[in-house]
């Protein structure tokens, strides 16, 4: 389908990011696509969820972001709900998450008007909980503080009828991660996680982290996690820092449910989703991580090259003993593949 309707998110901090989007709003009006802004900051005025933000945007088709990855997750929380695609403009530092650079825009948008993008789509995450999780007015301001104001605690999600012991479904999606951290530095977390209903240990940590495969290349990954292929579906488990032998991420299967409970000696545990403080948990409260029923539809010029993008964000220095082998930069054999490989969903390496 044609653009009809565009939802731009910017990083108003970023001199870049607004010069890029005011070129984006300019071709809109010249090829009569509406545009709107979404996510806007704005002092004494509370932020709205991601569906109340596409429903006062006119639900648009498609939301473009003008930022590094914290404004692209910003974008991808209102779009995933709303069924709407993504794409990402890099004015950041790492732009892991982002397509495109500001030189593109119009590109982009055109492709995007013909319809000829590439759309990928990524497995997210959604909770319920034994509550409705709460922002403790005292708290706030001091978590909050030099990020703008917070988003709202997660409504409970309409139109589902609930079952006492699966909790309360919350209207809320993780693109990266959900966190569950310590509010005080000398007050660890004792937190008791189950998978697939089973316990699999109490843990005195920093933090823990349940992950999507998108957001295994972020917190996950610098508690020492692994990196999964953004296209997989699975639930990646990470503590950060646990006061025990086991420390290592477990990696679960996408329809496996990851619970945490906060244990009755535990500190009180922030509640942190795609790095957006969204709550406070108490002692005995617990809260579940499980795969949404929908997914986030990333719009793409071209097919991502994930590996290469790893490399090259990450900096990956060859071993020294083997970079004087010069080896080839890609692996791509020069005739269609065999039978036995014919299955594969993506058999041959991307060009290009």
């Amino acid at each position: 389908m044609p653009l009809t309707r565009l939802g731009l998110v910017v990083h108003q901090g970023r001199p870049v990011a607004v010069a890029a989007a005011r070129t984006a709003r300019e071709w809109c009006a010249a090829h009569g696509v509406v545009c709107a802004d979404l996510d806007v900051w704005q002092a004494g005025v509370p932020r709205r969820g991601g569906q109340e933000e596409a429903v006062a945007a006119g639900h648009p088709g498609v939301v473009m972001t003008f930022g590094g990855d914290g404004t692209f997750l910003r974008g991808a929380r209102i779009a995933a709900k709303d069924g709407a695609s993504v794409l990402g403009v890099n004015v950041g530092r790492v732009g892991f998450l982002t397509e495109i650079t500001t030189d593109q825009v119009e590109g982009a948008l055109e492709a995007l008007h013909r319809d000829q993008s590439v759309i990928e789509e990524r497995m997210v995450l959604t909770l319920r909980a034994s509550r409705p999780l709460e922002m403790p007015t005292d708290l706030e301001e001091p978590l909050c503080y030099g990020r703008g104001p917070g988003l709202p605690a997660p409504t409970v999600r309409p139109g589902v009828t609930d079952k006492d012991s699966w909790g309360i479904p919350l209207d809320v999606t993780a693109v990266n991660d959900v966190v569950f951290e310590k509010l005080a530095r000398n007050r660890q977390v004792n937190l008791a996680v189950y998978l697939a209903e089973q316990l699999l240990a109490c843990y005195s940590a920093d933090a823990v982290i349940v992950a999507t495969p998108t957001g295994s290349t972020a917190y996950s990954f610098a508690a020492g996690g692994p990196v999964l292929a953004p296209e997989a579906d699975a639930i990646v488990f990470t503590p950060v820092a646990p006061h025990m032998s086991f420390d290592r991420t477990v990696i679960a299967d996408a329809d496996e449910i990851v619970a945490v409970r906060v244990l009755p000696h535990s500190g009180r545990v922030a509640v942190s989703i795609d790095g957006e403080l969204r709550g406070v948990l108490d002692p005995g409260d617990w809260m579940a991580a499980y795969r949404a029923p929908y997914r986030l539809r990333l719009a793409r010029l071209t097919p991502l090259q994930f590996y290469r993008r790893l490399r090259g964000r990450f900096q990956l220095a060859d071993a020294p003993a083997a970079s004087i082998d010069q080896a080839p930069p890609i692996y791509r054999p020069a005739t269609p593949p065999p039978d036995d490989l014919a299955h594969l969903h993506r058999p041959w390496p991307i060009t290009g």
